[in-house]
């Protein structure tokens, strides 16, 4: 195996109620852990997401209200996905961009402590973009020579990122091999400063908002001429780690204004 672990890496794969970061809940989670001698755990299970599964979700999953009605909450679950993941650096496909996030909201808004500070955050996905630009099946199928069966299937998908990421690590020999230069690439060129993206650096390595009419501007120029701004962001559908990352922007720009 060339991909070379210092710790263990949990890939994993969600399927959900939809594609809101901040409303939606997961519906089935899957993980594979891989550890750095090669032995592979896996945790797996369905999902009650306490809210209705819109139709065209459960069409591409194909999991229905009536087939998590009694299955657990994510609040009952939590602890032992917590502890699954414990000392895990985490890895997917375009897990950086949704399921990472996703993860990160049902823990926060089920008040139960979980934190990315100090996880590596491998993206196959990117990888794949980086290097070949396809889609999960493709992907499996050029690096795998298979077909992707049970396509979103929370396991198959996490089984099939895996395998693909093990592939692109033994295939591109310019590719890092470490998960710490592996999380690095998969940042790519990125300064964004939350999960979602609502913040960034600049050039000048200035937080600045990423979306919206104040998209470029930096954060403390838009605090200081429009400050209800921060309230609303922070009761406005963000994801909590958006508003996490605003709040320590806002501390720090307290802070150095305390000082002057």
């Amino acid at each position: 195996m060339q991909l070379q672990l210092d710790r263990p890496l949990a890939v994993f794969d969600l399927e959900t109620t939809g594609i809101n970061q901040a409303a939606d809940r997961i519906v089935e989670i899957g993980i594979i852990k891989l550890h750095p001698d090669g032995k592979r755990e896996q945790f797996y299970s369905l999902v009650n997401p306490e809210m209705i599964i819109p139709d065209h979700a459960a069409k591409i999953h194909g999991i229905t209200n009536k087939k998590v009605a009694l299955e657990p909450t994510f609040e009952a679950l939590a602890p032992k996905i917590a502890e699954f993941l414990e000392g895990c650096d985490l890895g997917g496909f375009n897990s950086n961009k949704f399921d990472i996030p996703v993860l990160h909201e049902e823990f926060s808004r089920v008040g139960f402590p979980f934190t990315l500070e100090g996880r590596r955050l491998i993206d196959a996905q990117v990888i794949f973009h980086r290097m070949e630009e396809r889609t999960l099946s493709a992907a499996y199928k050029f690096y795998c020579d298979k077909d992707l069966e049970n396509a979103h299937s929370a396991l198959a998908d996490s089984e099939a990122t895996l395998d693909v990421l093990l592939a692109q690590v033994e295939r591109y020999q310019e590719l890092p091999k470490s998960s710490a230069e592996l999380h690095e690439f998969s940042r790519g060129k990125s300064k964004k400063l939350d999960m979602a993206g609502r913040f960034a650096l600049n050039d000048e390595d200035v937080p600045v908002f990423n979306f919206g009419k104040h998209r470029g501007k930096p954060v403390e120029d838009v605090l200081k001429d429009e400050p209800g701004y921060y309230g609303w962001m922070l009761n406005a559908e963000f994801p909590q780690n958006t508003k996490d990352v605003l709040k320590k922007i806002k501390e720090q720009i307290d802070q150095k204004n305390s000082t002057k």
